[in-house]
């Protein structure tokens, strides 16, 4: 018994691999589909609030161009988010609550990442971290976080947890349960302090995953790696 069970296993093994039925369960990527990564991408917007010094031609050329989302005052060509209204760096809180409010808008995309237009950051790095926290449940916030301190507004802003503004990344998870009337008093704010205002007062902080960033894969005002260096700081006579 045990020597017919023996050849019409290898019977169907020879002829399972001569007819590929096994291609059934073959992970292979075909010609065709979407890679992992292909799929990410399509997932990703980077929020980039942007003034009339902004080289928007330094940043297209670079891996950023196609999911860059320029936040802009004024309607105009390329312009993704338009808020109708003059900034400053004094209101630049303003400005915030502008884009904020856009995201929400914006369900077709897990994730978002705020930079500033003096920073960069490495894309392998970024899709490392969509494919890491793609499909959580909880709301994500990736950045450099600390504690803002404004005895001023006791009852809102003070002792918030906020990301460096040059570059925090989250998920739309974080976008669903964001406060985007938030309120506070004494005006203007720091606008990266107030996003984490807007943060804790609809997601809760116990409820939000923090996750440190890591600072060797960003760069601020200046680009140094290996024989390269840009310096990626505001220009003053312009």
């Amino acid at each position: 018994m045990l020597i017919i069970v023996g050849i019409v296993l290898t019977s169907f093994i020879l002829t399972a691999d001569h007819h590929n039925y096994w291609g059934a369960f073959d992970d292979t990527q075909y010609p065709g589909t979407p890679t992992i990564e292909e799929q990410l991408s399509k997932k990703l917007a980077i929020i980039f609030p942007i003034n009339k010094n902004t080289d928007m031609q330094f940043y297209r050329n670079t891996w950023l161009r196609e999911y860059l989302y320029p936040v802009c005052d004024w309607s105009e060509p390329g312009c993704k988010i338009v808020c109708n209204k003059e900034s400053t760096y004094e209101t630049l809180d303003e400005k915030t609550f502008c884009f904020s409010k856009e995201m929400k808008k914006f369900s077709d995309k897990e994730f978002f990442i705020k930079l500033d237009d003096d920073a960069f950051v490495d894309r392998d790095y970024v899709f490392g971290l969509m494919r890491k926290y793609s499909g959580s449940k909880k709301p994500v916030y990736i950045s450099d976080h600390t504690r803002f301190d404004d005895p001023a507004n006791k009852d809102s802003l003070h002792e918030v947890l906020y990301g460096n503004g040059k570059f925090y990344m989250f998920n739309y998870n974080l976008i669903k349960c964001l406060d985007t009337n938030f309120k506070y008093q004494h005006h203007p704010r720091n606008e990266d302090a107030v996003f984490g205002g807007m943060v804790r007062s609809g997601c809760g902080e116990k409820s939000v995953e923090f996750v440190q960033e890591d600072d060797d894969k960003i760069w601020h005002k200046e680009y140094k790696n290996k024989n390269k260096y840009i310096d990626l700081s505001f220009i003053k006579n312009h």
